[in-house]
């Protein structure tokens, strides 16, 4: 696949920052920017950006596809994410509350062509406590931007052969915000030959002419000047006869209500490259009017106060001689650089911090800091969206009781204090590692973070069992990836082992230098590596290695960040693997106290589901069972004990266990449920249960049923109408040793319909109520193919299988009556 050629590149830049001006002049917005996605589709990268330049945005240059971030969100999902305040976020958006905490809204929309998904357009605003954000109006205006932007990649690419992706590492277009100009530049083309003047409308504002009136004539031009300046003006057209490049400062003549002033403009012009080989015909240039910025300068130079400007990414552009005297710095020091990586007094992360909230946010921000050796100073910053502007001015020590700062230190840090953007990646990942709670999901949260976030193809998660190396997780496309470390000893020298031995990562850049260090170890299609020691409370736990397909410089911050990570990932594995392991052991126990297979009963068909909650790792206390009865009867049981507990999965298996004692004495149901709630009640275990009891009879077709506080059994009759039955709903079990009577209920069942026992967790949903998930339950037991048993029971619990939280266990049961009579239990 070729490359874009220069114009192609060149309007493929022109359209990503049109798209993002546009999109932020139409809007109340002051920046934006344009994601758009990388070759893998695993990341989305920066591309544009207009008001905030990308330093600013520290991590945010390289964002996982599947983080939960608006930008990526918006990509991933297509659909708009508009975020009015800062309350908003937090609640919506936590992750992105913690690494950028400023006060300011956000709107992401995708960027699409058809159903194709190229990337996100975001903007930001500021925005105070309570507001209602964008209009429909902006968000469609914002939508319209990102569809044409989205259709004109497209036609280049269809155009060029070249795909729409953003390689990694690209530098984004930068489009500053914009700002008044303090200078004012007009420009002509001087006719030596004919002497006739050709010049701009900014020109001949610069000289007090009107652009429609003016004839060309150098002559009307030079009575604009002061007298003593004409003569000067005249010699730049000798100057260029000659060759010379010209330049001179003339006196332009200004006329007020107080006579006749004058103020001075910058000429300067030069003969084109074309005429020096011959006779000289023209002279090209410029007239140049600094008076606003001159006369501010000035200005600002008289006052005994600090003020010092500074570009939107912190960068010092002028600071007046007090601002200079307050810092105890020259002007040399300090212009073009950030005055939190020249003064060490300044150093803390909180100052730079102070910069970015005022940049992001549009709010101002003061502070106070202490100058060595005890000299305080109050800084204040005034936003804009084309930079800051900085005051300093001496002040009082503060008071314990007010101040709102703490004196930095006295001397320069021995090394330079974290950058904001670099504590990005360590927010982000220890965030989403919060909500990992295997170690699968563990290593696929890393996989997601560290490869986008550093520009990696490979990852392989080693941990040590017996004191080896053995793989725990990989993604990546070489298959074959570090399998020579499979099954190697702890003692063996190669870098996976030696970097987890010594406690100290490995970044090894290149081939050569792998082979230098390690001779003999394959290399495969990767070029540089990166070796993490995974160490949890000084114990070794494994290893992370990434891998580059193309030599990879690792930066001093890259280093540190992912020195920084390797320890949170280490803690998380550990937790996740000691969960899996105890989870295995719940799981294997409440396996243990369910029944394995359902008997055979002729005339009934019965299955069972068991799903158990993802939301933690006790098990629980749900219970099913099918107990056949005397004369070709069948019971059939559902139960729940509260809580999720070994407690509560103990006294499951002790009802359980009574409800077999108690049918197999030929109990009526009535009597079974009393004799369970009084079995409850005597092992003073403070648990309550709810239980459903069924006795089939199926020569006769009909059943009999009673319910301790359990929602009520579906009847689907063989027309496909469906009901809950409506049974006399006795008091939960454990309750009340003399809670009386359990009263049954008499069911027909024609031969062909469908029983469903079920557990609250199938039904009940967090903020909903239970009725309408029972409704939901009958109305798809009602519409359900049931071309068989097994397939009615998994698409009933098809929503459930897919959701990745449960915060209940589920049990369902389905009868089948009039069948041949089989039986089957799957979980």
């Amino acid at each position: 696949m070729r490359g874009l050629t220069a114009g192609e590149a060149a309007e493929r830049e022109d359209v990503l920052a049109a798209a993002v001006v546009e999109a932020v002049q139409g809007t109340s917005a002051y920046a934006g920017s344009i994601f758009l996605r990388s070759r893998d589709h695993r990341s989305i990268v920066l591309a544009a950006t207009c008001g905030v330049p990308p330093s600013l945005l520290g991590g945010w240059r390289l964002i996982a596809a599947g983080s939960p971030i608006p930008v990526a969100v918006a990509y991933t999902s297509g659909r708009t994410v508009h975020l009015a305040n800062a309350e908003e976020t937090v609640r919506r958006f936590p992750q992105l509350a913690v690494a950028l905490p400023y006060a300011f809204g956000s709107c992401s929309v995708p960027v699409r062509a058809g159903g194709e998904l190229f990337g996100s357009l975001a903007i930001v605003w500021p925005a105070s406590p309570g507001s209602e954000g964008l209009s429909k109006a902006q968000r469609r205006h914002l939508r319209s931007v990102a569809g044409r932007l989205g259709d004109s990649l497209a036609e280049l690419r269809a155009r060029t052969g070249d795909p729409v992706e953003c390689e990694l590492g690209t530098a984004a277009i930068e489009t500053p915000a914009h700002s008044a100009a303090a200078v004012q530049v007009g420009f002509f083309d001087w006719n030596l030959g004919s002497g006739i003047l050709s010049a701009d409308d900014a020109f001949c504002s610069i000289f007090g002419l009107d652009p429609g009136a003016f004839d060309g004539r150098p002559g009307t031009l030079a009575s604009c000047l002061h007298p003593g300046d004409r003569a000067a003006f005249r010699a730049c057209a000798r100057e260029a006869a000659e060759g010379r490049i010209t330049a001179r400062r003339l006196r332009v003549q200004e006329r007020g209500e107080g006579g006749e002033t004058f103020r001075t403009v910058e000429l300067w012009g030069r003969v084109p490259e074309a005429d020096n080989a011959h006779a000289v015909t023209h002279l090209v240039g410029a007239a140049v009017d600094a008076r606003a910025g001159l006369a501010a300068v000035a200005a600002v130079e008289r006052l005994q106060d600090g003020l010092f400007s500074l570009a939107p990414d912190g960068r010092v552009t002028y600071a007046n001689r007090s601002a200079l005297r307050l810092l105890d710095v020259s002007a040399d020091e300090v212009l073009g650089q950030c005055l939190w990586d020249v003064l060490p007094w300044l150093s803390d992360p909180s100052v730079e911090y102070r910069h970015r909230s005022a940049m992001i946010s549009q709010a101002r921000s003061s502070f106070l800091v202490s100058r060595p050796p005890d000299q305080w100073l109050a800084f204040s910053l005034h936003p804009r969206p084309d930079g800051v502007t900085g005051r300093v001015v001496p002040t009082n020590r503060p008071s314990s009781a007010g101040a709102a700062a703490a004196p930095p230190p006295t001397s320069a840090p021995a090394t330079a204090p974290a950058r904001l953007g670099a504590m990005y990646h360590v927010l982000q990942l220890s965030s989403a590692l919060t909500e990992a709670v295997t170690t699968r999901q563990v290593c696929e949260v890393v996989s997601d973070q560290l490869l986008p976030a550093f520009g990696g193809q490979q990852m392989a998660i080693y941990v040590v069992r017996n004191k080896a190396m053995h793989l725990l997780h990989h993604t990546g496309h070489h298959e074959t990836f570090l399998d020579w470390l499979q099954g190697v000893p702890l003692h063996a020298r190669l870098p996976g082992t030696e970097t987890l031995t010594s406690g100290a990562p490995l970044f090894i850049e290149s081939q050569k230098d792998l082979a230098r260090g390690y001779p003999g170890i394959p290399t495969g299609q990767v070029s540089s590596w990166v070796y993490l020691p995974l160490l949890a409370s000084g114990r070794p736990v494994g290893t992370c290695v990434l891998g580059f397909d193309e030599s990879h410089h690792f930066t001093e911050k890259d280093r540190g960040v992912l020195t920084a990570l390797a320890g949170l990932i280490a803690q998380a594995l550990e937790r996740a693997r000691l969960y899996d392991s105890e989870f295995a052991v719940a799981h294997g126990l409440q396996q243990a106290l369910l029944p394995h297979r359902l008997p055979k009963v002729p005339g009934i068909r019965t299955v069972a589901r068991y799903l158990p909650a993802t939301s933690g790792m006790d098990i629980g206390g749900d219970w099913y069972d099918v107990i056949p009865a005397g004369s070709g009867g069948v019971c059939l049981v559902i139960g729940d004990v509260e809580g999720h507990s070994i407690a509560a999965a103990a006294t499951m298996a002790q009802l359980r266990s009574a409800v077999r004692a108690f049918a197999a004495a030929g109990h009526a149901p009535g009597d079974v449920m009393s004799g369970v709630n009084r079995t409850l009640i005597d092992l003073d275990s403070d648990l309550l249960a709810s239980c459903c009891y069924i006795h089939l009879e199926t020569h006769r077709d009909l059943a009999h049923a009673v319910t301790a506080g359990h929602p009520a059994p579906l009847l689907r009759l063989p027309d496909g109408t469906t009901t809950a039955l409506d049974l006399d709903v006795g008091t939960v079990l454990g309750v009340d040793h003399a809670a009386g009577t359990y009263t049954p209920t008499r069911i027909d069942l024609p031969p062909g319909s469908v029983l469903a026992l079920y557990t609250d967790g199938l039904v009940e949903k967090p903020g909903t109520d239970i009725g309408m998930g029972m409704d939901r339950l009958r109305e798809s037991l009602a519409h359900a193919r049931a071309d068989s048993l097994d397939e009615l029971a998994d698409r009933l619990l098809h929503h459930a299988r897919g959701s990745p939280y449960r915060a209940d266990d589920i049990a369902l049961l389905l009868t089948e009556h009039g069948s041949s009579g089989t039986a089957d239990r799957s979980v």
